[in-house]
């Protein structure tokens, strides 16, 4: 009791020290159990800095001329307002630094940026996020789901631009 943080095995392995000769599951069995969990679970975490987390990604447009379109969208988590949404043909890392420091201009910006591990986010945008006091969290390799308040933004976008490229097309269609 006096070391809660002590597990099953590190008691089993003190009692051997002192000579002791007992089985690990015995030690299991006997151990006062806690009350509660450890910490906050994610979701209590997640309503307790929500207001300080925003969501950031990049994303490819094909165009109905058969152009790709990148946008760069950011999002905070809290409400889910798209913070910043902006397009290009040609991203660079200087462009992205660009677009946070005008998505957050004052001292408005989070204190967490959550992001993927595209290359094109280089050490010039982790350089301008640190200079605005933004910690900027990756996310695991191929996990997109770490990131799904951008990408629920972004399949949003996807849908409505496809769902307005076919509408046009139809009238285009219509007249001919």
């Amino acid at each position: 009791m006096e070391n809660p943080l002590w597990g099953a095995p590190r008691i089993h392995g003190e009692l051997l020290k002192l000579g002791i000769e007992v089985a690990q599951s015995s030690v299991a069995k006997h151990m006062v159990k806690r009350r509660g969990p450890p910490s906050q679970g994610w979701r209590t975490f997640l309503r307790n800095h929500a207001p300080d987390i925003a969501a950031m990604d990049l994303f490819v447009v094909p165009t109905i001329g058969f152009d790709l379109l990148y946008a760069f969208v950011i999002v905070r988590l809290d409400r889910r307002d798209p913070v910043w949404i902006n397009v290009t043909t040609n991203p660079t890392a200087e462009w992205i630094a660009r677009q946070i420091t005008e998505a957050f201009p004052w001292d408005d910006g989070p204190k967490y940026l959550i992001r993927d591990r595209d290359q094109i986010y280089g050490a010039v945008v982790t350089r301008r996020l640190r200079a605005m006091g933004i910690r900027d969290k990756p996310t695991a390799p191929a996990s997109s789901w770490q990131n799904g308040f951008a990408e629920r933004l972004i399949g949003s976008i996807r849908r409505e631009c496809w769902t307005t490229s076919l509408s046009w097309a139809r009238r285009i269609c219509a007249e001919f």
